[in-house]
């Protein structure tokens, strides 16, 4: 239920755009596209930075602040004088500080505590419980005490959250597993730009800081005034009938669950780590702290969550990156420093490229590769020759009355073979192209300062690898920016202020606390890759640390080392990290006690706990408040819609644990997806709602459903498995964009039909 009337027209916009919305706008797009565009162009190297590397990872996100900050300045100034602030609130504020105060001071007096602790030699595995079960006790108490069934408050928190706090919440709710875990590990393997013309890098620094300026200017204070409780009921609002908010509580559902699906993997993978229990058993374990907070309190238990969850979660990160900075330049500011490494990482990415063990790892992989591509080409028989060669070699073993460990491992070997002819052909493809993947330089791993792949001076093949590299860049971009304006979890978050101009404030809060984080994410991918190629690489097999062996019992795809050219002495080219264990082993890189690392892994535990809890609130919000019990308050009753949201919430959370156990994709792929779908959904019906008052209801329908279902075509067509079930053959890419950007379509085609369709039908009414 909102607190907003339905009227049969709309005689008036949302909001009118103004001179600052055009200004603004334009100096975020020169800070965000214009400079990388012309990125390959800025390479002024000031101070060891290349200027390009620096904007792309630290300017542009202290452009995107002032951005903010300067509209929310001036927007509250033309609102006239703030009013005078209720004796309630003021008292409510003041307890909130002192409790939140007496937080931080205890938080710090327990990690120290644990760390007298482990050094009076306390067991590691005690260390990593202890920190799992007390952080998620602590979580499950907030949400019994915040538990409600009040509308107001289970749904928006009873919209009196000041704003410096719903920026901690919206920080804690935006910085998931793939910005604490995966993001680092992410600018780690594919530097400035991604790998080949595959987009990574810095994009996710620019995409995810960069909307939050579209949010400020174009969504989050307009929907505050609406006075609404979920996204879906604005399309109710603004367009009437059913089909609006039926079709945005459906794709509110589907982007959250794949975004939830990655909260819940990353939830596993952490929990597992901690407590040495099965990957399935940690994301059980995990779920109870997401279900406990949002299943009992709604938004004001989620909110006072994710409240504690960020302060958890920046120390996590923090103190580490801190550690490796002042360990190799003497100086703990990470994000400042870090710089003065770039050129000695160029120079160690030079000696690596040309050392001759590097070299014959390369031709070792190279020999694999072909070996492969020699089997794919004599399919089946290749296959039966495999199967005879492993049953000889069983035999064999069993006649010379081998050690039973050998003659195990052979018939491990014999089971492992694929079953028949297709399971081959799939198997050894995608062998084929890991090892040709490896059998480059650095492994494929693109320099770490180099805008783009390609050369747009170089041969024809160069320009377009170079042209290629560089739309993709964008386009994910592009995507990550409109998707942080059609979030559904996230514009509920800024419902819960007290006014419009405490939601333009929060969103300034969230900006900084988010940059806190992601301007220390480069510079933790820097100081690893730099301790990575001069400490760990050179290391013979048996010195290797304890902790790689640790991670690779517990998933063998997180971390991997081989001797490939059988030297006994670790190449850079013999070892694979995945990008969720850059940070997640950074503690152990950096030498560091045992208790940062449980740190760490509770700060990522944090950020995938308060991720989950808002899109789990989001996902049963849509189905019961949206759904089932749209314009059927009467009947229902506040607590019944209340009961069913838990509920529902509870199905869909067992449902994306089931999923996630599959382990479907890596977190950054997924994350990204949902950024496509929704900011093709909801972007731009929402803001052209918010500021034409000619869109028609029609229009509003067809223009979301083109953006939704344009992009998940696009994604779905360029999928393996169904591209071999439909027998289609060649690249199904448009202009060469990868599926994950699927959304730079979605949306164009969302605007398009809108706008085209609102002409066409402007005599019907909007509402």
């Amino acid at each position: 239920m909102a607190d907003a009337k339905h009227s049969s027209t709309q005689s008036q916009p949302v909001a009118t755009l103004t001179r600052l919305h055009g200004w603004l706008l334009l100096v975020w797009f020169a800070a965000s596209f214009g400079i990388v565009f012309f990125a390959h162009d800025l390479t002024l190297i000031v101070a060891g930075w290349p200027v390009s590397y620096w904007f792309a990872a630290q300017g542009s996100v202290l452009v995107f602040i002032g951005i903010v900050a300067v509209f929310a300045w001036v927007a509250n100034r033309q609102e006239g004088p703030v009013p005078e602030v209720p004796s309630a609130i003021k008292a409510y504020n003041y307890r909130i500080h002192r409790r939140f105060g007496m937080f931080v001071v205890l938080l710090i007096m327990f990690i120290l505590a644990l760390t007298l602790a482990e050094q009076g030699g306390l067991r590691k595995i005690w260390v990593g419980a202890i920190f799992l079960f007390a952080t998620v006790f602590l979580y499950a108490l907030i949400g019994i005490y915040g538990r409600t069934s009040n509308a107001a408050e289970y749904y928006v928190a009873g919209r009196r959250i000041p704003a410096i706090y719903n920026g901690m919440a919206v920080a804690a709710d935006w910085m998931s597993a793939a910005s604490f875990i995966s993001m680092a590990g992410g600018l780690y393997l594919q530097g400035f730009s991604g790998s080949g013309t595959h987009a990574g890098g810095l994009v996710y620094v620019l995409g995810w800081t960069g909307g939050f300026c579209l949010l400020a200017l174009f969504v989050a204070p307009y929907l505050r005034q609406l006075n609404l409780y979920t996204l879906p009921e604005y399309f109710d609002h603004r367009f009437g009938g059913r089909w609006p908010r039926i079709i945005a509580a459906w794709s509110a559902v589907l982007c959250s669950f794949i975004y939830v699906v990655a909260q819940i993997y990353g939830v596993g993978l952490i929990t597992s780590r901690l407590t040495g229990v099965q990957f399935e058993i940690g994301i059980l374990l995990g779920l109870g702290g997401v279900l406990v907070c949002s299943f009992l309190g709604g938004m004001r238990a989620v909110t006072w969550t994710q409240v504690t969850q960020y302060v958890v979660l920046i120390l996590a990160f923090l103190i580490p990156v801190s550690w490796l900075a002042y360990k190799q330049l003497g100086n703990p500011v990470a994000a400042v420093v870090y710089g003065q490494q770039l050129p000695k990482i160029t120079e160690l990415e030079m000696h690596l490229k040309n050392a001759p063990q590097e070299q014959q790892v390369i031709e070792e992989y190279l020999r694999r590769a072909r070996d492969y591509e020699r089997k794919l080409a004599q399919l089946p028989g290749s296959l039966e020759q495999e199967k005879r060669v492993q049953k000889e070699r069983v035999q064999s073993l069993l006649l010379a009355r081998a050690e039973e460990s050998e003659i195990v491992a052979a018939r491990r070997l014999l089971a492992a073979l694929p079953r028949d002819e297709a399971a081959a052909r799939e198997r050894w493809t995608r062998a084929r192209q890991e090892n040709m993947a490896r059998a480059q330089p650095l492994a494929g791993m693109p320099a770490h300062t180099r805008p783009f792949a390609g050369d747009p001076g170089g041969t024809p093949d160069e320009q377009q690898m170079f042209d290629v590299s560089r739309r993709n860049f964008l386009a994910l971009m592009f995507c990550l920016m409109i998707g942080t304006a059609g979030l559904p979890h996230l514009l509920t978050r800024f419902y819960t202020t007290r006014t419009v101009a405490e939601a333009r404030n929060s969103v300034t809060w969230s900006l900084f606390f988010i940059a806190l984080l992601y301007l220390s994410a480069p510079a933790l991918a820097v100081l690893v890759k730099y301790e990575v190629m001069s400490q760990l690489v050179g290391m013979r097999f048996d010195d290797l640390p304890v902790w790689i062996a640790q991670w690779i019992k517990l998933d063998p795809a997180l971390i991997s080392v081989s001797d490939i050219n059988g030297d006994r002495i670790l190449q850079f080219a013999e070892l694979k990290l995945g990008p969720d264990i850059v940070m997640l082993a950074t503690p152990e890189l950096g030498g560091l006690p045992y208790v940062v690392s449980g740190l760490v892994a509770a700060g990522g535990l944090a950020a995938a706990l308060s991720t989950a809890d808002g899109l789990l609130l989001t996902i049963g919000n849509a189905l019961a408040h949206d759904l089932f019990y749209w314009k059927n308050t009467d009947r229902a009753g506040t607590v019944r819609r209340v009961m069913l949201s838990k509920f529902a919430l509870l199905l869909v959370a067992l449902i994306a644990a089931y999923v996630a156990a599959q382990r479907p994709a890596d977190i950054l792929f997924l994350v990204s997806a949902s950024f496509s779908l929704a900011g093709s959904a909801f972007v731009p019906v929402m803001i052209l709602g918010i500021f034409w008052t000619g869109v028609t209801r029609f229009a509003a329908v067809a223009g979301m459903l083109a953006g939704l279902l344009l992009t998940l075509y696009y994604m779905l067509i360029n999928m393996i498995p169904v591209r071999t079930l439909l027998s289609l053959e060649g690249s199904g890419l448009w202009f060469e964009i990868d599926p994950v950007s699927a959304g730079v379509f979605g949306v164009g085609a969302g605007l398009l039909v809108t706008i085209v369709l609102s002409w066409l039908t402007r005599g019907s009414a909007a509402r």
